[in-house]
């Protein structure tokens, strides 16, 4: 029963009443069954005369991924976004060069996390995480509102980064959160090591999404908005 319903084990427990209940993991691949769309996940393909992207994304995953975009240091961030925000993530990318890949690559992104996330109902929406990485310290803030806007502060020292352009990171955030119908606020404190402070951008994106994707049981599924309405 446990493979069927996409989850290591069935865990039952017993309440204070003396009920039996099952897991979380459990009820989530009942619901997987059930109604698909309730697995939070989404699948993009997108093809130009520039890329060919296959992108699958589920939002209640586990940190599963498999990531290749062609751009070996890419590949390593988005890693970082999927095992830090529990993401399950598959990404198939190729094109003709380094920007248009990754500028694809975080369109295909931003639409797959609206497309999954639906009608937003009862998700936490606002979320920050500040994660450091050896002598970098980054920050990111996210409100999943439906309006689209970035402030960034990314200080890198050079603009190659083990042949992938540091100025690229920007672009990405921007493309995705575009596509993504979100607002990001992201900023490298500090920093000697350019490696380090990607990676821990990307690892407190990951942190911060994971977060604001979250399901607030408080909320009994209404949208977080006093409008009742999230756009995209």
């Amino acid at each position: 029963m446990a493979d069927r319903l996409g989850c290591s084990r069935v865990l039952y427990q017993r309440t204070r009443t003396g009920k039996i209940e099952a897991g979380g993991a459990f009820l989530r691949g009942v619901l997987r069954l059930l109604s698909p769309e309730a697995s939070r996940s989404s699948a993009v393909e997108r093809e130009t005369s520039e890329t060919n992207i296959r992108l699958q994304l589920v939002i209640d995953g586990t940190g599963k991924h498999e990531i290749n975009t062609s751009i070996s240091m890419l590949d390593h961030l988005l890693s970082q976004v999927a095992q830090h925000g529990r993401f399950d993530l598959n990404i198939k990318a190729s094109g003709d060069d380094v920007h248009h890949i990754a500028e694809d690559v975080a369109i295909c992104l931003g639409k797959a996390l609206g497309e999954a996330l639906g009608e937003k109902r009862g998700i936490n929406r606002m979320a920050d995480a500040s994660v450091p990485m050896d002598d970098a310290l980054a920050t990111v803030a996210v409100d999943i509102s439906g309006r689209s806007y970035t402030v960034l502060e990314l200080p890198f020292s050079e603009n190659d980064m083990l042949g992938f352009p540091t100025d690229l990171i920007r672009h990405f955030l921007e493309s995705f959160a575009i596509e993504a119908r979100l607002n990001l606020h992201a900023r490298i404190a500090y920093g000697t090591n350019d490696h380090h402070k990607a990676e821990a951008l990307f690892k407190a994106l990951g942190r911060a999404l994971d977060m604001a994707t979250r399901v607030d049981e408080r909320l009994g599924g209404e949208i977080p908005s006093t409008k009742d309405r999230i756009e995209g």
